[in-house]
């Protein structure tokens, strides 16, 4: 039993208080806690209304009614004082591609390129105006993404990484006037290209084990340390960089040296995905940076920082996705046209046509979770479990385009040395890495979503098993004693339980939504309001061991975002009035449904499948429209 004092309790968060009533060492109780204590910083960083416990998802499980307004983000404005950068931007990268100037002779997007794009406002576009940006809505910095990866995906991941997840967002954000009027124009200008030094040796999933120190002395810091598998930084760029100072993370903005130093070294590796940017480590042996370059967050500390940036690399990362998926559907169709075997073309199997939607359907839903998920970002909302999803169905998404899709369609010739995926496997497979491993995340988002129901309900039990010395592991509520003992408690519990038992089912219809995608509708609210007691009945299964059930845990919240992807595709396809979508949105949604049920595909739907990959084979799939085609490799005389 721990030896915490009951005034040290009181500070305590709920999965700390659970894991050390499930017998975990100390140490690990409070380091779980360290994380969650960071996670409620970043909350207060937000208005109550658009914390996690108001976000759409929260309420739609939770409330007993969803709230399908926040599930519809309205369509992008036509025009933007925005768009003129991102339009040259693509000029710029479409003239590279086609002349083959994108890369230098190391195989790294060439500087000409960067500066250029830099001089049409690229590394700016999520920076104020008053230093030098556009100031671009999150929404239309994403859209604007899936686009520029079409063009080339690794410039449009080096935006993410330079705006989202270096040194833009952390500066903006929680840089003092003077900090943004020092850093921004130089970053907005791509003058100087950012990373964020985060990953450490010991330090990956866990970022309580980090080990880089910051010692003051004087008017600097001094930085002793090593950094892993950061994006885009090299001598001569920036990186925030968390350290810890006083055993506290915290970000330091660190301008590197234009060349190593016996204090600042890059640590080179090989790293097979995004070969093309530059990927290494840095080494800091007594390192100094300016006590001024210290962010200092109204609320939390380093990892506060570091959490908001992610939020936002994760919608680009899904963003991105989807333009990876265009690239390779519009790369698919001529082959398939091509290929003839048994005297006819393949773009004429079945399935084939079943790969041709199924990859249509795929960035149908990448598109939808995006649009929402930046939507709510650009309203205030915090987006925490929003952008996990659209991370992970990115990642799973385009994962499977590459290799049951794409690869597939095109046989050996995906191995081609000049193929779209052979040239780029490890690219369309490491998202599933990056921005956090995907079923990791989805713990997180599984706990994010219980966190409100298990303090209001759990983490007062818990707390009074500690006050009574019960012993939780033999805590029973039809003891007498125990129960005696936790009334109040179990009360609470048991009331919450009864009041659902009345709440009536969710039946809401949009106004002229096609039948289809409202029976997707339907099935959503439905299925949410299960969910609800499923879940809590999950929490009194396993109480304080539940954080032990990973696989359970993992299962489960992969189902609460698979009807949420069912719910915003449906919504999304709904306010673009395209049939080619709708039927794209269709497919993903049945799909979805089925892996909730378990039912089979029915005879109706492989027709539909066969009938979508015919429109899309003829033209009428718009988000595949101008996306550039490569030449077919080794092509060879057709006899027919």
């Amino acid at each position: 039993m721990s030896t915490t004092t009951p005034s040290d309790r009181e500070q305590v968060s709920f999965a700390e208080t659970a894991l050390r009533l499930g017998g975990k060492s100390e140490d690990e109780a409070r380091r779980t806690g360290a994380v969650d204590r960071a996670d409620e910083q970043v909350e207060k960083l937000f208005q109550p209304q658009y914390q996690t416990a108001n976000s759409p998802i929260h309420k739609a499980v939770w409330d007993g009614r969803v709230p399908l307004d926040l599930f519809n983000p309205p369509p992008l404005p036509t025009t933007a004082p925005c768009d003129k950068v991102m339009n040259d931007s693509l000029e710029v990268v479409r003239r590279h591609r086609e002349a083959g100037t994108l890369l230098g002779e190391n195989g790294k997007v060439a500087i000409p390129v960067l500066q250029e794009l830099g001089r049409v406002g690229y590394w700016g576009l999520l920076i104020k105006q008053e230093y030098g940006g556009s100031d671009a809505p999150f929404q239309r910095f994403t859209n604007f993404l899936t686009r520029m990866a079409t063009q080339d995906a690794m410039i449009a991941g080096l935006a993410s990484i330079h705006g989202c997840i270096g040194a833009v967002d952390p500066v903006r954000t929680f840089g003092t006037p003077e900090q943004k009027q020092r850093f921004l124009p130089k970053l907005a200008s791509g003058e100087r290209l950012s990373g964020f030094a985060l990953t450490e040796p010991a330090a990956g999933s866990d970022l309580t084990a980090l080990r880089t120190t910051a010692m003051l002395d004087g008017n600097d810091y001094v930085v002793n340390g090593e950094k892993l598998f950061i994006t885009n930084v090299i001598p001569g760029r920036t990186a925030a960089v968390v350290v810890l100072i006083d055993k506290k993370p915290a970000v330091l903005i660190v301008d590197l040296p234009d060349r190593e130093t016996e204090e600042f070294q890059i640590v080179p590796y090989g790293l097979y995905a995004l070969r093309q940017a530059h990927n290494n480590g840095i080494r800091f042996k007594n390192f100094r940076v300016p006590k001024d370059n210290l962010l200092k967050p109204s609320i939390g500390d380093g990892l506060t920082i570091a959490y908001h940036g992610l939020n936002l690399g994760r919608l680009s990362l899904c963003a991105n996705a989807s333009g990876c998926m265009r690239t390779m559907l519009a790369n698919m169709l001529p082959w398939a046209e091509f290929r003839y075997t048994y005297g006819q073309p393949i773009a004429r199997r079945e399935l084939v046509k079943r790969r041709i939607s199924r990859l249509a359907a795929l960035i149908v839903g990448a598109d939808a979770l995006t649009a929402w998920g930046s939507w709510l970002i650009d309203q205030g909302y915090r987006g925490e479990m929003e952008c996990i999803i659209a991370k992970i169905f990115g990642s799973e998404a385009q994962k499977e385009a590459a290799v049951e899709l794409f690869m597939k369609t095109h046989g050996g010739r995906s191995f081609l040395k000049g193929h779209i995926l052979g040239d780029n496997l490890y690219d369309f497979l490491a998202p599933c890495i990056y921005e956090g491993e995907g079923e990791v995340l989805g713990m997180a988002f599984f706990k994010s979503l219980v966190k409100e129901h298990g303090k209001q309900y759990f983490e007062p039990i818990g707390k009074r098993l500690l006050d009574k010395g019960i012993d939780p592991k033999r805590f029973n509520p039809i003891n007498p004693l125990h129960a005696w003992a936790l009334r109040k408690e179990l009360c609470s519990y048991a009331g919450w339980r009864t009041k659902q038992m009345f709440v009536g089912r969710d039946r809401q219809s949009v106004a002229s939504m096609d039948r289809r995608l409202q029976d997707h509708v339907d099935f959503a609210l439905r299925t949410f309001g299960q969910l609800r007691l499923e879940i809590s009945a999950t929490m009194v299964k396993h109480q304080v061991k539940l954080a032990d059930r990973q696989c359970r845990i993992a299962e489960l919240s992969q189902r609460v975002q698979d009807v949420v992807v069912t719910l915003v595709t449906a919504m999304w396809a709904h306010q673009r009035k395209n049939e080619a979508t709708t039927q794209a949105a269709d497919i993903l949604c049945q799909d979805l449904r089925r892996k909730l049920t378990g039912t089979r595909p029915s005879d109706a739907y492989f027709n539909q499948v066969s009938q979508l990959a015919d429109t899309i084979l003829a033209g009428g799939f718009e988000e595949i429209a101008g996306v550039p085609r490569e030449e077919i490799l080794q092509k060879y005389e057709n006899k027919k």
